[in-house]
């Protein structure tokens, strides 16, 4: 991995997105390297050289006598023109002749960079540029969606129920989310030069931590959601109050230990930078593991309420024919596959080399939206939600009309000792009186 590069592309949660000074970053560390390999070298030896040590602004080159020629491979810087199926940078080399060091040969533009097929080079800042533009606005927009869906559920005491509580737990995760995103690249990409690669400072690496730990909480909270459903569904007695409080422990828990262990080997094992980069695979499986885990666990409990399901629709006792049986099961399928996270799956366990482009739209362009969808299925689209809204719009509208109407027909009310609000509860209690009592004798005697 290079200092503010994409490095291995790892799973969503751990996705770093390059920053747009990616060539500044690697140039000044390879510099930084050159520089050190100069300052460790005895000068005496050079005195049998007739090339000195050189950068070029691209790489280092070691000393060599006239007529060797140096071979080194093409600078790290462009690992990002590489195709997929490069399996290594290319070569490029030097002279030591009696005037110095030739020129590169081939250019580094030849050896190193990727033709296209129109035959021309991509840059990839546009593309991140693009990237970071998209999941900007995807988790802009989450943010305002779950926010005005934790307000609706917060408000209305009739959804205060088990399975709306861990909805709002799992919206809370994905606002955490998004805030964590834009502070990590407020924070690490804010500068306008490349000293963000060389950040060392407390206030760096704990927003690293948060982000982890924000990330780690939205896939628990996702974990836990397919865990519900499943449970609800085989279970015939079950104590949701008991369980939902395991299910806490488990979603806002389970991620604090792991990133506080991952934080303290970090700190004992591998301070370098910032902690953006993970090159210490055994430490970074601290929080790959989770993760990895939540998904395939989840996975495997929507394959087991898919054929749940399956069973329940296909009973006698549920009417319908067949082609009626299979929409709602289609239905019920696309309602669940963003509640769990069914799209991590394409790449969590495909080599991270593969498709690395892809994988950032997909995970990182398309996943920053998953919050959106979540909150408009879950919250907006929720037929019990908006039976709520309309009972509560339709009581607004009552009130404030009898409020108008009592004003223009008794304006002595303002000024007596009963107020409308008194006013309109007897109103209420009669007419719920009366409507009741009509129904009573409509409906026959049993």
């Amino acid at each position: 991995t290079v200092c503010c590069s994409l490095g291995p592309v790892y799973h969503v949660s751990v996705l770093q997105v390059s920053s747009l000074r990616y060539s500044d970053c690697v140039i000044k560390r390879e510099h930084e390297k050159c520089m050190e390999r100069m300052a460790e070298d005895d000068p005496e030896n050079d005195l049998e050289f007739r090339c000195p040590w050189l950068w070029d602004n691209l790489t280092c080159w070691q000393p060599a006598r006239v007529g060797e020629v140096v071979v080194v491979s093409c600078p790290e810087l462009f690992i990002q023109f590489m195709s997929e199926e490069d399996d290594e940078l290319g070569k490029v080399s030097r002279n030591c002749t009696e005037d110095g060091w030739s020129e590169t040969f081939p250019h580094y533009v030849d050896a190193c960079m990727f033709d296209e097929p129109n035959g021309t080079h991509e840059h990839p800042d546009m593309y991140y540029v693009s990237v970071k533009a998209l999941y900007t606005v995807g988790y802009s927009t989450s943010l305002v969606s779950l926010c005005t869906a934790m307000v609706i559920l917060c408000r209305f005491r009739k959804l205060h129920c088990t399975r709306n509580f861990i909805h709002m737990n799992l919206f809370v995760s994905f606002i955490l989310r998004a805030i964590s995103v834009f502070i990590k690249d407020g924070v690490l990409y804010a500068e306008e030069d490349s000293n963000h690669c060389f950040l060392h400072t407390v206030e760096c690496k704990v927003v690293m931590v948060f982000f982890h730990y924000c990330v780690l909480s939205n896939y628990f909270w996702l974990f836990i959601e397919g865990l519900y459903l499943f449970t609800l569904l085989v279970e015939t007695f079950f104590p949701e109050r008991r369980y939902f409080y395991w299910y806490t422990i488990i979603g806002w828990g389970t991620p604090t230990i792991c990133v506080v262990i991952w934080a303290v080997l970090r700190l004992h094992f591998d301070d370098i930078g910032c902690w953006d980069m993970n090159d210490n695979a055994g430490i970074w499986w601290v929080i790959k593991g989770p993760v990895l885990a939540s998904i395939m666990i989840n996975f495997v409990l929507f394959i087991g309420i898919i054929i749940i399901l399956v069973q329940k629709l296909q009973s006698p006792d549920i009417g319908g024919n067949e082609s009626s049986i299979y929409l709602r099961l289609a239905r019920s399928t696309l309602l669940l596959i963003p509640l769990f996270g069914i799209h991590y799956t394409v790449f969590a366990f495909s080599p991270e080399d593969v498709s690395k482009r892809e994988r950032l739209v997909f995970e990182l362009g398309l996943g920053s939206f998953q919050g959106f969808v979540v909150a408009v299925l879950y919250c907006f689209l929720n037929g019990e939600v908006q039976s709520e809204i309309k009972r509560k719009w339709r009581s607004w509208t009552v009130n404030r009309y009898f409020a108008v109407d009592l004003k223009h027909r008794h304006p002595s009310l303002a000024s007596s000792g009963v107020n409308g609000g008194t006013q309109l509860s007897i109103l209420s209690k009669s007419s719920s009186q009366i409507r009741m009592s009509s129904l009573q004798a409509e409906s026959p005697a049993t």
